[in-house]
């Protein structure tokens, strides 16, 4: 069996497997760091940095995304110390980013005046769709994990949220204007065939919109192994602004735009001296007194987070 921190149990090795590159297939790696039973890798022919081996598709939601994932006890190795309780963070980390929204579309109607919609994949507690809503769109999220998704339908209304996986549930075909992945195409497996179906869901002039982590941003590169978005059980893959173009290209889109201004959020205090931890132990002790005032919020970015609008190589 085999310890992973952050998860409640141990894992049967039988779980794991071996994989090759997600964007360009190649099994030709160099390895950057191992950690525990997992090596994070680079591409020889494409450079994506991946996870390898890592736990088989079926397990990653079983083992991963459950409860445990939303309200983790060891959040610098899996998931988030309480998701819920810091929905008015990400509410207003969401309002800020409408700035993007609202740079490629004029509004939430459309020129013949159609009510315009939005799709968020991996929605979690719908905090973005929420924001949307606000804003007059027609909203529709998609989340694997039940837990979090009861929350989402609570929020959104029942009819605003499925439950499941991208290409396992039934969506029309060209009948969004905005698909979004917020820190989430990191965490799937197949994610160029995820962005090929996003493709066909998409109207004419509809946009795709994702945040993902850039690992060869300072802040990756001085942190070193001890860099936040290592969390190996989960993102699996860590992409940077040649990679990212390269699974845009190859999934049928062009991108617009590629940004770390807007890939900050509202954190709380307590959130900072929990990710101190994962830098030294001096560093935690010394930021240790902010768990006093644990609730109150402060808005950082370290510029290690991509936002890249695109839209399908065949818009007129």
């Amino acid at each position: 069996m085999i310890r992973i921190p952050g998860l409640a149990r141990e894992i049967d090795p039988e779980l794991f497997t071996d994989v090759a590159c997600g964007l360009c297939g190649s099994t030709e790696r160099s390895t950057n760091f191992t950690d525990g039973p997992f090596n994070v890798v680079t591409c020889g022919r494409c450079r994506l940095v991946y996870v390898t081996p890592r736990l088989n598709d079926a397990s990653l939601i079983d083992e991963v995304y459950n409860e445990g994932y939303w309200s983790s006890s060891a959040a610098k190795d899996r998931g988030y110390t309480d998701y819920r309780a810091d929905e008015k963070l990400y509410e207003k980390t969401y309002t800020k980013r409408m700035a993007i929204v609202r740079r490629h579309f004029s509004g939430a109607t459309s020129d013949d005046g159609r009510q315009r919609r939005v799709l968020d994949v991996g929605c979690a507690a719908g905090y973005f769709l929420g924001v949307m809503q606000q804003s007059g769109w027609d909203v529709l999220g998609l989340e694997p994990s039940s837990t979090i998704a009861e929350t989402a339908r609570e929020r959104l209304g029942a009819k605003h949220v499925q439950e499941g996986l991208l290409g396992n549930v039934e969506l029309e075909p060209a009948s969004f204007d905005l698909i979004t992945f917020w820190d989430v195409v990191e965490h799937i497996p197949d994610v160029v065939g995820a962005l090929q179906l996003v493709r066909t869901l998409l109207r004419p002039g509809g946009k795709l919109l994702i945040e993902t982590q850039n690992v060869q941003s300072r802040a990756a590169k001085t942190l070193g192994p001890k860099w936040q978005h290592y969390k190996h059980a989960e993102h699996i893959y860590h992409f940077d602004p040649k990679t990212i173009a390269d699974l845009m290209a190859k999934s049928g889109f062009r991108i617009l735009e590629n940004s770390p201004r807007l890939g900050g959020k509202y954190v709380s205090l307590g959130f900072v001296a929990e990710r101190a931890a994962r830098l030294h132990k001096v560093a935690a002790f010394l930021l240790s007194p902010l768990k006093l005032a644990s609730r109150a919020s402060v808005y950082v970015n370290l510029f290690d987070e991509m936002i890249v609008v695109a839209e399908p190589l065949d818009a007129t």
